[in-house]
Order: structure tokens, then C-alpha cells, then sequence
């Protein structure tokens, strides 16, 4: 169990690292993620909101345990399709007999 940050991905880098710029600090960390997000093929990128466990032994590392949702403005619903529109105005022509 360590101390629980939020913070902002800035940077992605190879093997699953991360460069993360914690809130209410100018302090940037070296993040990968936990085994459940491996697992669940969460997917993070640069400008993502994360949460992170750090070690308090050791602050310039942390592991991303969890991948905050974007909070916004309530959107309108998308428009469904039922399909295909056919145009029922055409008669149906039935395919040729075979010989």
C-alpha cells in the first residue's frame, strides 16, 4: 500500500513507461502500468488523467493503477440505424427462372 496521486500522462516511452506530471505539483514521475491494465488492454496516451500508487520510500517512481474517465458536458445521443433503407416505391423483380 502506498500514497494515492492523480496526475497527467505528458509523455509515453517505450516497454509500458510513462512520463507523469502529478497534480497541485510541478513534480513529474516515472510511471508503468499494473498488471491489471496489461491484462485488460487498457490503452493510455499523452493528455490522459491517471491514477497512480508511489512508494513512499521512493517518490520519482509509480505504478498506473487506474485510467480516469474524461468528464464533459452531457452529449446528445447518437443517431441509430436500422439498416439499410430500401425504396419501397420499385416493384420487387424476382430473380430468373434457371435452366
Amino acid at each position: 500500500m502506498g500514497i494515492e496521486v492523480e496526475g497527467q500522462v505528458i509523455a509515453v516511452l517505450p516497454s509500458t513507461s510513462f512520463r507523469v506530471r502529478l497534480d497541485h505539483h510541478s513534480h513529474e514521475v516515472l510511471a508503468h502500468l499494473s498488471g491489471k491494465l496489461r491484462k485488460n488492454f487498457i490503452k493510455i496516451g499523452v493528455g490522459d488523467r491517471v491514477k497512480l500508487e508511489m512508494d513512499p520510500s521512493d517518490l520519482t517512481q509509480a505504478r498506473i493503477c487506474y485510467r480516469l474517465k474524461e468528464v464533459s458536458a452531457p452529449a446528445e445521443p447518437p443517431k441509430r440505424s436500422f439498416g439499410p433503407r430500401h425504396n419501397t416505391t420499385r416493384k420487387h423483380n424476382p430473380p430468373a427462372a434457371r435452366l
